[in-house]
Order: C-alpha cells, then sequence, then structure tokens
C-alpha cells in the first residue's frame, strides 16, 4: 500500500477557492471566509441572511450540503472542517 498525501500545500489554496465557490453557489448572498489550517483541514466562517430564524444545525447543514462533493472519495481534497461558524448579519 502507497503513502498517500491528503492535500498538499502548494494546492491548499485551490482547494480554499473550491470551498468558497462551492459555498457561494449554495448562498450567493453569504459571506465567506476559509483557512486552510494543515493538510486537507480547514476552518469556514459563513455570515448569510437566509440562516435567519434556521437553527446552528440546519444552518451548518446548509454549508456541509454545499461542500459535501468536495469530502467524497477515496481521495477527497478536504478530510476534515477542523471548525465551522454560521452567522446571521
Amino acid at each position: 500500500m502507497a503513502l498517500q498525501i491528503l492535500s498538499a500545500p502548494s494546492d491548499a489554496e485551490d482547494v480554499v477557492a473550491r470551498l468558497r465557490e462551492a459555498i457561494a453557489n449554495a448562498l450567493p448572498e453569504a459571506s465567506i471566509e476559509v483557512k486552510a489550517t494543515g493538510a486537507a483541514h480547514f476552518e469556514i466562517a459563513v455570515t448569510a441572511a437566509s440562516f435567519e430564524g434556521r437553527s446552528r444545525v440546519a444552518q451548518q447543514q446548509a454549508v456541509y450540503g454545499a461542500i459535501a462533493h468536495l469530502m467524497r472519495g477515496d481521495s477527497p481534497p478536504v478530510h476534515a472542517i477542523d471548525k465551522l461558524e454560521t452567522r446571521v448579519p
């Protein structure tokens, strides 16, 4: 079995951009912050008016639903979201 690197630092910014794009497609009005924190690990903060009146769990489900395709498969570009903050403006 070969050693597999989950996400090399050189492509971390590409994955950050892909995460931002996926969230923006799902929540076009949102303000989105994404930070790479390690190999395939990220922190995300999303502020969106559409979160108004939704539970924190529902807000986070909306974000995870938007990025789920980046966390699937044998070698996904995203291994973990270490911190996810959702806010209402």
